[in-house]
């Protein structure tokens, strides 16, 4: 069999049972040679003949029987769709793909890196015959768990993968057609998942994978933008603060990549620590330097080695006048930083509570029910980018060392009008 993408013509219904019946003489043929050593009597694809050679040296898969699935316990689920940046493109992802599973009787997936499936939608039928083969949320879909596949083949060639009926590895899933994209951090190349369509075979058609690729790529274009934008805000904040600076420093987004500089020449991006703090560092570029937090990245000072270049003082802005914010005072000068309805519930939280609280009793002022530590988590992780080392853990708090001043309305009850937290609804009562 050539190494023609089998997506490359439009076939007939009549084409596409005769290359399913082809592609199971193939599957046949590649297993029998394996299993007497000789050379199969008929080859698959080059991509999925490598796929079938990695499934099967590492003996982890039986082409006969399916793999148990451990699922991803619900609190982990969470987490994962939490923390992944894939959430930020659901929309483009629903709006590209979710009418054309809906005609086409399949479902979108959409995985982590890690081949973890973070979501499926789609038709209602085939959901039902997904769950038969363990295909559901918090699934393990990797080559060396479910044999070759669309999401895990992708997931490996690091390329947009059509994997037909018996081109699966597994016998069970001979009755579905797959076609899954692979999704970029388009910031670095970072490998952030898999966006996928599945179905029963006889729902293939030939422009599934030039459809799942656009769409990926739309998804990319779409972080690509939200990076930009991210970036824009950051250099906003960071100009006054650059302007009024004496020596040499830059200031850079929690990845490194450089929004303005004073003294330097400026590069495109800085090889930060994995997990950046507060304090003297040393960079392989500029030797020495310090590192203070602004607002949704930092501020390099090169040459200076100060131990106290954290924040000293914190406003917490809820009087109402123009919407909650958080200004932050430090040797570099003060910045501001408007909060979500979200975030400003939970530092008004810790404002009221300086010794620190737990995610569960967070979780509790926020939401009444203490389980729903995953989010406060999720929120928490997404506040720190902003306010770095204003914030500590074990218990989450405000950073030793940080004056705290809160700012309420005249009125009580007029604290955060639109929150419905049971911190701030007893707050309001006085």
């Amino acid at each position: 069999m050539s190494d023609r993408p089998i997506d490359s013509a439009i076939w007939s219904d009549r084409d596409v049972r005769a290359t399913t019946r082809r592609l199971a003489t193939v599957h046949e043929a590649a297993l029998a040679g394996e299993a007497t050593g000789g050379a199969p009597l008929a080859a698959p694809r080059a991509v999925i003949g490598e796929s079938w050679r990695r499934v099967l040296v590492s003996g982890s898969v039986d082409p006969d029987r399916d793999s148990p699935q451990t699922l991803l316990s619900v609190a982990e689920l969470e987490h994962r769709r939490q923390v992944s940046q894939l959430a930020a493109v659901l929309p483009v992802l629903h709006e590209g793909l979710l009418p054309a599973a809906d005609a086409a009787q399949q479902i979108m997936v959409v995985t982590d890196a890690e081949g973890r499936v973070l979501w499926r939608e789609g038709s209602a039928p085939v959901r039902r015959m997904a769950d038969r083969l363990g295909f559901d949320k918090g699934a393990d879909w990797r080559e060396g768990v479910v044999g070759t596949n669309a999401i895990g083949t992708a997931l490996v060639a690091r390329r947009p993968i059509l994997v037909h009926s018996a081109e699966h590895f597994v016998r069970s899933h001979h009755q579905w057609t797959c076609a899954a994209a692979p999704l970029h951090d388009p910031r670095d190349g970072r490998l952030l998942g898999t966006v996928d369509l599945s179905g029963p075979a006889p729902s293939f058609h030939p422009t599934t994978l030039s459809l799942v690729s656009a769409v990926a790529r739309l998804a990319e274009g779409e972080l690509r933008g939200r990076h930009q934008l991210s970036l824009e805000r950051l250099r906003s904040s960071a100009a006054p603060v650059l302007a009024r600076l004496g020596g040499r420093a830059l200031a850079v987004d929690p990845n490194g990549w450089v929004v303005g500089v004073t003294g330097l020449t400026p590069p495109d991006r800085v090889a930060l620590p994995k997990a950046p703090q507060a304090g003297p560092l040393w960079l392989p570029r500029y030797g020495s330097c310090a590192l203070e937090p602004l607002p949704g990245g930092w501020l390099i000072r090169v040459g200076r080695q100060e131990r106290d270049v954290g924040p000293s003082r914190v406003l917490l802005d809820l009087s109402g006048r123009d919407g909650p914010t958080i200004t932050v005072s430090g040797p570099a000068g003060s910045w501001a930083h408007e909060l979500t309805p979200r975030h400003a519930e939970l530092l008004f939280v810790l404002a009221a509570h300086p010794q620190g609280r737990s995610a569960a009793e967070l979780a509790r002022d926020l939401f009444g029910d203490e389980s729903r530590t995953v989010t406060v988590r999720a929120e928490l992780s997404r506040l720190r980018r902003h306010l770095a080392s204003v914030l500590a853990h074990r218990p989450y708090r405000f950073a030793d060392g940080v004056e705290v001043e809160l700012r309420l309305p005249a009125a009580r009850a007029h604290l955060l009008p639109q929150s419905s937290a049971p911190a701030v609804a007893a707050a309001r009562r006085g």
